[in-house]
């Protein structure tokens, strides 16, 4: 069934800042999970989002990446592991001081990544060809107001 500019459910009123919030973090709650599924890493969603920190912010400390991940230590070493098994990852002595264990992405890690990318970016291509030229317009513009949502300099800067 192709998509279309009519919904379900509209906010009739533009000021129920509420009613928007919830049918975005829904919006936003499908659109994550259909992309986890169409990712086929077999990868548990922690592993692919470590996996991830560590190629686009890495070498990474075992306590940095927790801390990008925001979860307690003992969960990243478990992930790391994993990923290490999988010859995703690789830990690596620090250069500065050899007491410290980076965490760096290998090959086979980024490989992976970007084949992932790669499928995921084909389904919502599919997707987006099935929308009208109108409802393509409108979605390119939104994606400008939905990069501001999610970008923190903007919420911390305050009005210009």
């Amino acid at each position: 069934m192709p998509l279309s500019s009519a919904t379900a459910t509209r906010t009739d009123d533009p000021s129920d800042v509420a009613a928007i919030a919830g049918r975005l973090r829904l919006s936003a709650t499908r659109l994550a999970r259909q992309l986890r599924q169409e990712a086929s890493t077999g990868l548990s969603p922690s592993q692919l989002s470590a996996l991830a920190q560590v190629e686009r912010h890495g070498p990474l400390t075992l306590g940095a990446l927790a801390e990008r991940e925001r979860v307690a230590p003992p969960s990243v070493t478990r992930v790391v592991s994993k990923l290490e098994g999988n010859g995703l990852v690789t830990r690596q002595p620090s250069p500065d001081d050899r007491r410290v264990v980076n965490v760096v992405v290998t090959r086979a890690g980024a490989d992976l990544l970007d084949q992932s990318r790669r499928r995921k970016d084909a389904w919502l291509a599919a997707r987006i060809t099935e929308l009208d030229e109108a409802d393509r317009a409108r979605l390119e513009a939104a994606l400008d107001v939905l990069d501001a949502l999610t970008t923190e300099t903007r919420l911390t800067e305050g009005p210009p």
